[in-house]
């Protein structure tokens, strides 16, 4: 099975870009199932049905989530009722949407996916290492190919999960941090790892926010609103090779394309 995990879609220019690259990219490299952060795809913070349809209409097939997640008006309705997307599992009881889901792909394959939401820097929820477990383990009796989404701030939460979830889950990749990192490994286990898969955003920017708000921001330790930038974009992106009759990954390879 052949999986592109496209890292957190940034506004519109995010969707724009998406829109132009992901198609090729697809073609290119036989993607059999796209996944995508969405967390930031509407306004560079939050999701809301247009946005998410959107990714959905350039060949997204399953949309990851995070702590922006509900950061815009309609958020609620519609994580509750979309069933191609999967936010943060370790949210308390009762919490709108799904943390996991079964999906098919292209072609025919069953995958499992999990969202999980960190700590370290972040607000209080439920423990990442034991809700991933729990969650891994049960969709691994339905399907053998499970990928989990660690949306966290410090890489050291990170890289422990993949350790933890290793020989368990296909495949851990990072999101939230926007910059892509450079360690992308096949675990023990063959699980593939990467700390963050970056972003798809605008190149000329802080993490998708237009330079010189962050940087007055940080010159003068005062709020300032952030605005996603414009220009050129880049799709992170990464490729990973799982064999869908073991879950064993065999391959994990950092995409970048305009």
């Amino acid at each position: 099975m052949r999986i592109l995990f496209v890292g957190d879609v940034i506004g519109r220019p995010g969707r724009r870009a998406l829109a132009k690259i992901l198609p090729r990219v697809v073609r290119q490299h036989n993607i059999e199932v796209t996944i995508a952060n969405g967390e930031n795809v509407a306004g560079g913070i939050g999701i809301t049905e247009s946005t998410a349809g959107e990714l959905f209409g350039c060949g997204v097939d399953i949309i990851t989530g995070g702590n922006h997640i509900w950061d815009k008006r309609d958020s609620v309705s519609f994580v509750s009722s979309c069933d191609r997307l999967v936010r943060p599992a370790n949210y308390p009881p009762g919490t709108p949407g799904a943390g996991h889901g079964l999906f098919t792909t292209r072609q025919g394959n069953t995958l499992g996916v999990v969202n999980l939401q960190g700590r370290v820097f972040m607000q209080a929820v439920d423990c990442p290492f034991r809700v991933g477990a729990k969650l891994v383990e049960e969709l691994l009796a339905s399907t053998k190919v499970v990928l989990v989404d660690i949306h966290a701030e410090a890489s050291a939460e990170k890289l422990a999960l993949g350790w933890h979830l290793a020989g368990c889950a296909s495949a851990v990749v990072g999101t939230h941090t926007h910059v892509q990192t450079a360690d992308e490994r096949i675990l023990e286990g063959h699980t593939a790892y990467i700390t963050d898969v970056g972003m798809t955003g605008p190149d000329r920017s802080v993490i998708g926010v237009k330079t010189e708000l962050s940087l007055a921001r940080f010159l003068t330790q005062r709020p300032h609103r952030f605005e996603v930038a414009e220009g050129t974009c880049t799709m992170n992106a990464v490729l990973l090779d799982i064999d869908e009759e073991t879950g064993a990954a065999t391959q994990i390879e950092r995409v970048n394309a305009q």
